[in-house]
């Protein structure tokens, strides 16, 4: 049952059984009551950390101390109504520092600053902007091509350079196709795929670069570089903070890892791909997709349009939800 979890989500949940035994011992709570947990000491944890945290983060230490009792087969004793009811006035009363700033997409100018400040000879550089420029025009999430920790490489979960195959189709137009082995909602892996970019963000020159440059093992790493005598990985939190670093360089304000594959989209349906297509190539959820659009002011503007009702048909269509019979 613990597998049936994703790494990400047992990592949150762990968390949340650290603060909940961290509380439970400051209250002087015995160990028999903790488990299985009443509906009262379940609502005073929430109450103690409203307004302290974010609700999603009250919300996860919840359900990390809810899937421990499903794991080991306890019964799980709270009522499921009053609880979600507890979790929204949390949501609600969520302190304005615990809020995440509004997650701005990365744009191809953007970029090119980033690139203007790296060194195209160090192989840690190159490593990072091939990473960022497959991601952007790949419309992939972070996590999909970084790794999590130095010691956390794995060959069965994590891209290598045999993931990588070049395609084309029946007219000779070439793309790239890299094979994520797992993610998490494909446990069995799926495709993400690009193609080369007019400029300097072009993502197959970059690739080509790095991988000139850095000579990662074919069972290593796809974007492993150079370090002293051998290679590392590059983790998530390496490159997030050197793309701030870059930033802060070129005089910008840093942007959240996950504005690459809002700005990808943003992009791509800038140019006129069709909302399906890249519902399709994003692999965006249908309700997060509709809701990601509705709030970015570009690309609602050609679809307002008075000169193109049709268009703006087309994008009712697409983000309102589907009429009650």
């Amino acid at each position: 049952m613990a597998l049936g979890y994703a790494e990400g989500t047992k990592e949150s949940y762990g968390s949340g059984l650290l603060a909940w035994h961290v509380w439970c011992d400051g209250k002087g709570i015995p160990e028999e009551q903790r488990t299985p947990a009443s509906q009262l000491l379940i609502s005073a944890f929430i109450s103690a950390l409203t307004g302290a945290f974010a609700g999603k983060t009250i919300r996860n230490y919840v359900y990390g101390v809810r899937a421990w009792h499903v794991v080991h087969r306890i019964r799980w004793r709270p009522n499921d109504d009053e609880l979600d009811l507890l979790l929204k006035a949390a949501d609600k009363l969520t302190p304005a520092s615990s809020k995440r700033k509004k997650r701005l997409p990365y744009t191809v100018q953007f970029m090119l600053q980033l690139r203007e400040q790296m060194d195209p000879d160090d192989p840690f550089d190159m490593a990072v902007f091939a990473c960022l420029v497959c991601l952007f025009y790949s419309a992939s999430r972070v996590g999909e091509f970084t790794v999590r920790r130095l010691d956390a490489f794995d060959e069965s979960i994590h891209v290598t350079q045999r993931c990588l195959r070049r395609d084309q189709d029946r007219n000779g137009k070439k793309v790239t196709v890299l094979r994520l082995p797992r993610t998490k909602s494909a446990p069995d892996g799926e495709d993400v795929y690009w193609s080369a970019q007019n400029g300097l963000t072009d993502p197959e020159a970059a690739l080509d670069r790095h991988l000139e440059l850095n000579q990662p093992p074919v069972d290593g790493h796809l974007f492993a570089y150079k370090y002293k005598n051998g290679h590392r990985p590059l983790t998530k939190t390496a490159f997030v903070k050197r793309l701030a670093a870059l930033a802060r360089k070129a005089g910008l304000d840093p942007l959240q890892g996950h504005g690459i594959r809002i700005g990808a989209t943003l992009e791509y349906l800038l140019r006129g791909v069709p909302f399906e297509v890249m519902k399709a190539m994003g692999r965006w959820q249908s309700d997060a997709f509709a809701l990601y659009l509705r709030k970015h002011a570009l690309i609602l503007a050609p679809y307002i349009q008075a000169e193109a009702p049709h268009v703006y048909d087309e994008f009712v269509r697409i983000t309102m939800p589907p009429a009650v019979r």
